[in-house]
């Protein structure tokens, strides 16, 4: 990917408030990273919509996706339809002298595409796990790993980062000029994603230490 920006296409074209765009990679990137829950709206083949939650991580230069083998999500998008990926990250409320000017800053990507069935056993292995430590690193090497028929019951699909478009908002409140001179507070509170104690499985069995990979994910959250 040596492109800086991602190509403005009638699809990744930001026509609402375009001041907000940014089209860098590096942007894209990074919201799509800070994210792990994700949307893939689609219709299936007699054009009803469905916009389904699921986790993605991003890999390289392409966004996968992990579900089950029989679910409706995956072998419509399997089959080659077409796939509008949607991450969006809240990080403060605004609070505006005028009711309608309140608003939210956030950040968010959209990603269009086609996605890819990985068939092949080996590359869906190395798929599965890369995925599953990009989400949670360190903890494949604790946990067991899957057998041959949970292999075959996940299906992961793999969709090119090659179409894509970040929208950002973020600062003070946008108010009218006849509006500054109001006594009304107006500001932003922000929003943070803090990462609360570990909290054992209630049959844990007694001894069972705290694994490293739970110090790894916090660090990342810090």
């Amino acid at each position: 990917m040596p492109e800086e920006s991602a190509p403005t296409t009638n699809l990744t074209k930001l026509r609402r408030e375009p001041h907000r765009a940014d089209p860098s990679w590096a942007t894209i990137r990074q919201i799509l990273t800070d994210s792990y829950l994700c949307h893939l709206a689609f219709s299936d083949a007699e054009g009803q919509p469905f916009a389904i939650p699921t986790l993605h991580a991003l890999i390289g230069d392409d966004l996968y996706v992990h579900g089950s083998a029989a679910s409706r999500t995956m072998r419509a998008l399997g089959g080659g339809a077409k796939v509008c990926v949607t991450v969006t990250r809240t990080d403060g409320f605004v609070f505006a002298r005028s009711v309608l000017n309140h608003s939210i800053n956030y950040r968010s990507v959209m990603v269009f595409g086609h996605a890819t069935v990985i068939d092949e056993p080996s590359e869906k292995e190395q798929a599965l796990h890369a995925f599953f430590e990009e989400i949670f690193p360190g903890r494949w090497e604790e946990a067991r790993e899957p057998t041959e028929k949970e292999y075959a019951r996940a299906t992961i699909l793999r969709i090119p980062l090659e179409q894509a478009s970040a929208k950002v908002g973020d600062g003070p409140p946008e108010d009218e000029d006849y509006d500054y001179d109001l006594d009304v507070w107006a500001g932003v509170i922000s929003i943070k994603e803090v990462l609360g104690a570990p909290e054992p499985d209630p049959v844990l069995r007694d001894g069972i230490p705290i694994p490293e990979s739970l110090t790894r994910i916090r660090e990342r959250w810090s």
